[in-house]
């Protein structure tokens, strides 16, 4: 089977309400210069489960949240943050939510593995081994 005949898993995601809100205002906003992505990102904002602040469950990837995640295929595991366009920062680890690997990792819960493509098409899995820091309050 191929990368291209292989439908990617998609687990259930949750998202915070404000984030979803400026998120889906990013994602319009790049839909011109970054149209792979944005739409990645907008599928994604579609069927995540949109909570209240205080609703956030725990070890949730959420924007700011530092996490540590392995790639199945390469074998490597990176520790980054998720940020905003405006403060990614790639030699601090500060991966952007507009890039392949952030739009795939928002809205996931610690254990889970998410199925996705590349800009390439070439098909990755990432797990989320833990979470360091989550907005719950």
């Amino acid at each position: 089977m191929t990368s291209a005949t292989r439908t990617p898993r998609r687990p259930k995601i949750v998202m915070m309400e404000a984030d979803h809100v400026r998120l889906s205002r990013l994602a319009a906003a790049a839909a011109s210069r970054m149209p792979e992505v944005s739409d990645y990102l907008s599928v994604e904002l579609e069927r995540a489960k949109i909570v209240r602040r205080g609703q956030v469950p725990a070890k949730l990837v959420t924007m700011g949240s530092t996490l540590t995640f392995r790639d199945e295929q390469r074998g490597r595991t990176e520790r980054v943050t998720l940020v905003f366009p405006e403060d990614a920062n790639i030699e601090e680890k500060r991966i952007s939510v507009l890039t392949p690997i952030g739009a795939a990792l928002i809205g996931l819960t610690e254990g889970q593995s998410i199925t996705w493509p590349n800009r390439t098409g070439e098909i990755h899995c990432l797990q989320v081994l833990s979470v360091e820091d989550t907005v719950a309050a």
